[in-house]
């Protein structure tokens, strides 16, 4: 496993963190043994960075991770990285919605520290812009928690380059989780640029496009009913369709370098410089297991050229996460 720097921060991290993502029942049932199984096994292979969220089933996941680390957030805390994220909150009449307001993050961050049992968070992140609280009251609510030692960095997951620089006109932030994969790559047009020249580390998610990219959908898939997926027009119809004929090329050419499909698209995300962390996410030891090599693969030039040939006509995908809208075209 390849570690880095984080951004400008002193978080030394492995170049791929473990998602829980899957933990909060999006994603349909998880058996909890296999769960901790996965993080164990995480830590086994080399990965120190773990990333997590509130609104992961507000509670549920943030639960899992801090019991099956619990060993090293006891004894060695220093020796694993936490990031998660708040600023999500659930509306009897509204259902989800955004609050970044400071009195919910705050009650966020408590909450938090609680599920996950420690006394820090090493990075914590607004999940969403959210339209209703200014950005300076959010930036401020945030530093002074750092101050009081209960977050060490801040971040934001899903912002654009427009919403970073307001943000930053009142505090720095440290981090950026936005969504990057071979189906999906406008953050290469602003998004990547700004981070870099403002040293903003960044971890993306989704390096397998949600599945998609692993290897193991075909025509013949189906997914659960309470699987956020089977309402994405990425995994219909036509647009499923071509996109698996994009995984099948991609396949070869992994094939012929002695590595797995989902390898090669977490190894892409990694190769471009202003990129530190992939996110990859497991239910079963098994998968963490089969895209953790990814962190020690690096691409020539030549092979990213030749991916980006077999992406030719492929549909993209843009618009809010989960995925949503698509479009057909080059990326």
């Amino acid at each position: 496993m390849r570690y880095t720097q984080f951004g400008e921060t002193d978080l030394e991290v492995s170049k791929i963190a473990f998602g829980t993502w899957q933990f909060g029942g999006e994603w349909g049932s998880t058996d909890e043994q296999e769960l901790e199984g996965a993080i164990r096994k995480a830590l086994n292979l080399g990965i120190n960075f773990f990333d997590t969220a509130q609104g992961y089933g507000f509670g549920a996941a943030e639960q899992v991770l801090g019991k099956a680390l619990g060993p090293e957030l006891k004894e060695r805390r220093e020796s694993v990285a936490l990031a998660t994220k708040g600023g999500l909150r659930m509306d009897e009449s509204e259902g989800l919605v955004r609050d970044s307001s400071p009195q919910w993050l705050r009650q966020g961050v408590e909450d938090s520290l609680r599920y996950l049992g420690t006394d820090y968070i090493d990075l914590y992140q607004i999940h969403w812009p959210d339209p209703d609280t200014p950005f300076s009251e959010t930036a401020g609510a945030l530093e002074e928690m750092v101050t009081e030692g209960k977050i060490r960095y801040v971040g934001a997951s899903n912002f654009d380059a427009e919403q970073m620089s307001e943000f930053e006109r009142t505090r720095k932030l440290d981090g950026l989780q936005p969504p990057y994969h071979l189906f999906r790559r406008e953050i290469e047009r602003d998004i990547l640029p700004y981070c870099e020249r403002n040293g903003v580390g960044v971890l993306v998610y989704g390096p397998l496009a949600h599945g998609l990219l692993s290897g193991k959908m075909s025509q013949d898939t189906q997914l659960d009913e309470d699987d956020w997926r089977a309402g994405s027009p990425l995994f219909q119809g036509e647009n499923f369709r071509r996109n698996l004929e994009k995984v099948d090329e991609l396949k070869q050419f992994a094939a012929e370098r002695g590595l797995t499909v989902a390898q090669v698209a977490v190894a892409w995300t990694l190769a471009n410089p202003a990129v530190d962390v992939a996110i990859v996410g497991g239910r079963r030891p098994d998968h963490i297991e089969g895209t953790a090599p990814a962190g020690e693969v690096e691409l020539s030039d030549e092979n990213l050229s030749r991916i980006d040939e077999i992406m030719q006509d492929a549909v993209s995908v843009g618009g809010p996460s989960p995925e949503g809208g698509v479009e057909a075209g080059e990326i």
